[in-house]
């Protein structure tokens, strides 16, 4: 059992916060909601479902809400036992047949929560599988009353897992709590929350903006702000895996990072295996941990959740997470960058048209 912070724990490391997970969930006595992009027809996802299943024998009330697409590799049979005893699962998707033919598909449930008992959530970057064994990645474990907030947010995705929302503003309203934001994206080109609160901190930054994301494909209005912040002098970095197991938004990411590494922002490859944490840390003060990539396609297409915060407790923790994260990784060779093959500039142009979709 690893050492937890209470009330606060933020974990980089799958193995330590899925043992984690797994503890709290034979504790709990009263409820588990689990809502997840992708479960792993694999080790962990079967780990993960036998304890609910041995918890569900126990009378805790189970449901699991996951993404039809995201967890294509599971269906109800994967959970038959677990829904024989009680348990309830839904797989969350949109409508097919729509005038958003062509998009429909990665307007996707991307958010990932465990909530357990009133007590404790769990919220971050990761899915439960195992195919992220060796990822650096970013969850963090609350044991507080925010709970009862995340609570909340589960069961309105809960209701509309299968319907398409035309009130949106009734699922995205930012929920406050002492001095947490919980802001949430539903599928959207002109609302996108989590991107304007972005947008919104980085132009009150005063001294340093951090982003810590595996996929770097920001829209204009995003590099406006990070640029202008370096032009009145605070210092912008961002830390990206050198390598993700996205092939192309690394192709495209290029595109955009020669110009901005010109105006001042500074780029830090993270080497070991994939970094595939999601946060940002403003001033060394206001932090952001969640689900949302620093991407088009996050903040246009899916539903996101973030929590936004200056705890100082927590705080100290998302700022070790990125000093650590930072010692395993080397400078933007921008040198590299503009000798890049001709070949790599051609499929750099091609998917710039689909980069909304990538």
């Amino acid at each position: 059992m690893p050492v937890i912070r209470e009330p606060y724990h933020l974990f980089a490391d799958p193995i330590r916060y899925y043992n984690a997970m797994i503890d709290d969930i034979e504790a709990a006595v009263d409820y588990i909601f689990i809502e997840t992009y992708r479960i792993g027809n694999d080790v962990i996802g079967t780990r993960f479902k036998d304890a609910l299943i041995r918890k569900a024998k126990t009378g805790v009330e189970i449901k699991v809400l996951i993404d039809a697409w995201g967890s294509s590799g599971v269906n109800n049979s994967f959970f038959d036992e677990l829904i024989r005893l009680g348990g309830e699962v839904r797989f969350f998707e949109k409508i097919k047949f729509n005038s958003d033919v062509f998009t429909r598909g990665h307007k996707r449930n991307h958010r990932k929560l465990l909530i357990i008992d009133d007590e404790i959530t769990y919220i971050g970057s990761s899915n439960f599988t195992e195919y992220n064994l060796n990822w650096r990645e970013s969850v963090l474990r609350i044991k507080s009353e925010l709970t009862l907030a995340f609570k909340k947010v589960f069961r309105q995705d809960w209701k509309i897992y299968n319907k398409y929302v035309f009130a949106k503003s009734n699922y995205l309203r930012l929920i406050r709590h002492g001095g947490f934001e919980i802001v949430r994206d539903m599928p959207s080109i002109t609302k996108q929350r989590i991107m304007r609160r972005y947008i919104h901190l980085i132009r009150n930054a005063v001294t340093s903006v951090v982003v810590v994301t595996p996929y770097f494909l920001p829209g204009y209005m995003l590099r406006k702000a990070m640029v202008e912040a370096v032009q009145r002098g605070v210092d912008v970095q961002v830390v990206i895996p050198k390598r993700s197991d996205v092939g192309l938004v690394d192709i495209l990411r290029n595109k955009y990072m020669g110009p901005l590494h010109q105006s001042g922002i500074r780029f830090k490859m993270y080497l070991p295996h994939n970094l595939h944490a999601k946060l940002m840390l403003i001033d060394n003060n206001v932090f952001s941990v969640g689900s949302s990539n620093f991407d088009y396609r996050s903040f246009r297409y899916m539903y996101e959740i973030t929590l936004i915060g200056n705890e100082p407790a927590l705080t100290a923790q998302v700022s070790d997470h990125i000093t650590f994260t930072l010692e395993n990784t080397e400078d933007f060779d921008y040198a590299v960058w503009a000798r890049r093959p001709l070949i790599n500039k051609f499929f750099e142009w091609l998917l710039l048209p689909v980069r909304h979709l990538l």
